[in-house]
């Protein structure tokens, strides 16, 4: 007997002699690579979920986001001793070894420490070996690690299903609700997913998996009762009646619709203004983006593209109408916010090109507002050797189809395409208009007097006032007499923001998408609005406002006239027919809509001839539409503005030549729908058009 203890008791010393060179040679591993990763995840304007991204979705929240009351949920359902014991349970231990040792499966018998330790440090196979290893790292991380860190560890690490790993996942996949706004009775059945996370994901669907999450939620919330978290009473007050139904969740869902233009928006603007940032750690998550776009406003503006396009175009019957693209973008003039952008079908209709963030499609008339904006500003050289002389709305220019147009220096503007030799400039009409203001050639889109006054300005001038505005050099044509009539090509975004300038009496804020961003919870430093700068001179920009009230009340853009309030803005159509616009604003909002045609394998832009039936597309058309039917939904509730009375600017000069006094058109104009830059050639010098996508914001 005595050598059966005797050996009983060398075996149980050479145990614990094992068990304590194990521990005493154990350390703390490196955390799995996969426990670090984390989701990005981006915000609506209203601080709701707009998107998120990453291989993995987790958020991680500190201990002091989660409610305790929520805390004690899980500590009630896992770990009722947390707080007091070691990190290791030995009770729970003998009986999942005793269990196993009768053939039993591997059971856990886990604290909430184990737990932590199983899913952050090793893999969660169900061996002996990994089961010693993590009683082992579990008393060491016991011994180094407070409780709250343990439990901030075991709250982010834990799998929710619904693809939710973390608490702050979880809260968001289940309730749609940041994890600081749960309350215990959601906690409760988070606590309860935990246990079965397969099952307890279809709650919202499956009557079988709603059953076992109710009863699993009662029994934690009985829990919370019987360890004094919860007061009789307050349990009495959460009945089956009262169980926290899911949200619906479709597994496999991801970005659609827009979404995935604002996070990609969003995402190039984080790598924009923080050069630390890369593609691999974005990938690795961490990021809050708390961006500038309404959700009920891009909802309207999408409304408003889907329900035009389905009155105007008929793919199914009209071969043209297919491939129409739609690109828009809104902007608020005060504080330069890009509230809402249509960026095409979406990422879920395999169309990955942002068309509000496209460089690549020339804007038309759209431009002439700035070749007028650098005029009032700059002057113009009208006479050769002589000093700039002032340029006002009431200034004379010959507007008739065909005339020659004539550099600074006096000479003629030449083309090697025109059979003479010279630059013979055409509007869209041959209608005589003889020498008219620069007001009216604004509202009836007249080329002519455009192309002289932008010669006359100077295309520096031109290009610095452009950029001024927020037009990206590289989308500006090269010099030529068709880049003062719109073959430049800035995103819809940028032309919003251009017009949000003339908008806010010539302050310009650069067009921004997002408005915060932290990391792991902390603030990252370089995302600050930008600061609004003197583009112009107020009395420039409002009278640019005047002159483009006109071209809605009396000119090619009277569609606009729907809104019913004021508004100014100017229609746009390209060489050819590639492209229509319109852009146009009231002191609230700044919209710019761009249409046009291109084959997605075959990335070039087609002639929009024929498109909804029509024999040719302008921008007062189909894109005035679309603005109207946005314009109206995103301003209800909010007041008619009145635009600033523009103050006077002082006699301007006419263009030479101008009789005096000057002849009236000798009738009425036909019908105008708006002019464009068709039949411009390239004069004495090269231009590039480019039709490439360049990224733009």
């Amino acid at each position: 007997m005595r050598q059966i203890l005797a050996g009983l008791l060398l075996c149980s010393g050479s145990v614990v002699a094992a068990v304590g060179c194990a521990y005493a040679t154990v350390t703390i591993p490196n955390p799995n690579p996969s426990t670090l990763l984390q989701n990005n995840v981006y915000y609506w304007s209203d601080g709701t979920v707009l998107a998120t991204d990453g291989s993995v979705n987790r958020e991680n929240a500190t201990l002091d986001q989660v409610p305790l009351d929520v805390q004690w949920d899980f500590l009630a359902a896992e770990n009722t001793s947390f707080y007091t014991d070691p990190g290791i349970d030995p009770q729970g231990i003998l009986r999942a070894v005793m269990h196993m040792a009768e053939g039993g499966s591997v059971q856990s018998g886990s604290t909430i420490t184990q737990q932590f330790v199983k899913n952050t440090y090793l893999d969660q196979s169900q061996t002996i070996t990994r089961k010693f290893k993590e009683l082992l790292i579990s008393a060491k991380v016991g011994a180094a690690m407070s409780k709250q860190q343990v439990l901030q560890g075991y709250l982010n690490t834990c799998f929710f299903g619904r693809q939710a790993n973390g608490v702050q996942a979880a809260s968001r996949m289940y309730f749609n609700l940041p994890v600081q706004k749960l309350n215990v009775s959601q906690g409760a059945f988070l606590a309860a997913a935990v246990n079965e996370p397969s099952l307890y994901q279809y709650a919202d669907s499956d009557p079988k998996a709603r059953a076992q999450a109710e009863k699993r939620w009662s029994w934690v919330l009985d829990r919370m009762a019987t360890i004094g978290r919860l007061t009789p009473a307050q349990r009495a007050k959460y009945t089956a009646a009262d169980f926290p139904t899911p949200t619906k969740w479709t597994p496999g869902s991801g970005l659609h619709g827009q979404t995935g233009y604002l996070a990609e928006l969003a995402r190039s603007y984080l790598q924009e203004h923080d050069k630390n940032i890369t593609d691999k750690g974005l990938s690795r998550g961490g990021y809050q983006i708390y961006t500038t776009f309404d959700r009920q406003r891009t909802t309207e503006l999408n409304q408003a593209v889907d329900k035009v396009s389905r009155q105007r175009l008929d793919p199914a019957h009209r071969s043209v109408d297919r491939n129409v693209q739609i690109g828009a973008a809104s902007i608020d003039p005060t504080n330069g916010r890009i509230v809402a952008v249509y960026g095409g079908p979406g990422f879920d209709q395999a169309h990955y090109a942002n068309n509000a963030d496209t460089s690549g499609v020339p804007v038309g008339s759209t431009f002439k507002p700035i070749v007028l904006a650098a005029a009032l500003q700059h002057g113009a050289v009208l006479q050769p050797g002589k000093p700039a002389e002032p340029i006002t709305p009431d200034s004379k220019f010959n507007g008739d189809d065909g005339i020659q147009i004539k550099d600074q220096q006096g000479n003629y503007v030449t083309d090697t395409k025109d059979p003479t030799g010279f630059l013979h400039q055409h509007n869209d009409t041959n209608y005589p208009w003889n020498y008219i203001d620069l007001r009216k050639a604004m509202e009836q889109s007249v080329n002519t007097p455009y192309v002289q006054l932008g010669e006359d300005v100077g295309y520096r001038n031109v290009a610095t006032t452009a950029e001024g505005l927020g037009l990206r050099a590289h989308s500006l044509a090269s010099p030529s007499a068709g880049f003062f009539i719109g073959t430049s090509t800035p995103s819809a975004i940028r032309m919003a923001g251009a017009y949000a300038t003339f908008a806010a009496n010539g302050m310009h804020t650069d067009p921004y998408s997002v408005a915060k961003v932290t990391y792991d919870g902390s603030p990252l430093t370089d995302f600050t609005p930008p600061t609004p700068l003197r583009a112009l001179p107020a009395a420039v920009a409002d009278n640019v406002t005047d002159v483009l009230r006109g071209v809605i009340t009396r000119g090619t853009g009277t569609k606009a006239q729907a809104l019913g309030r004021t508004a100014a803005g100017k229609t746009g159509t390209t060489d050819d027919y590639q492209s229509a616009w319109f852009t146009g604003y009231t002191p609230q909002l700044s919209t710019s809509i761009a249409l046009f045609r291109e084959d997605p394998n075959h990335p070039q832009l087609l002639s929009l001839e024929g498109v909804g039936g029509l024999q040719k597309v302008f921008g007062g058309d189909i894109p005035t539409e679309i603005w109207t039917q946005y314009m109206h939904a995103a301003l209800v509730g909010q007041p008619d503005a009145p635009f600033p009375t523009p103050a006077p600017l002082g006699p301007g000069t006419n263009e030479p030549g101008v009789p005096s006094p000057s002849p009236s058109p000798s009738a009425t104009p036909p019908a105008k729908k708006d002019s464009t830059s068709k039949r411009t050639t390239v004069p004495r010098r090269t231009t590039t058009n480019p039709t490439c996508r360049h990224k733009c914001h």
